[in-house]
């Protein structure tokens, strides 16, 4: 019973021994995410060539 005791002294000292840390923390950058300008440039595309089938069909 001894010997339990002992070694749950010395895991409890051990464990706190270790619980320190000399080095400077980690701080990481914030991620920053930006819209671009174009993106309603890409509804033009699709908008121009549904008008020129729309003509297409209609002409014929």
């Amino acid at each position: 019973m001894k010997k339990l005791v002992l070694a749950a002294a010395l895991t409890a000292a051990a464990s706190t021994a270790f619980a320190g840390n000399l080095e400077e923390p980690v701080v990481e950058a914030p991620v920053i995410v930006e819209e671009t300008q174009g993106s309603s440039g890409g509804v033009w595309l699709p908008l121009l060539l549904l008008v020129i089938v729309g003509a297409a069909v209609a002409s014929s």
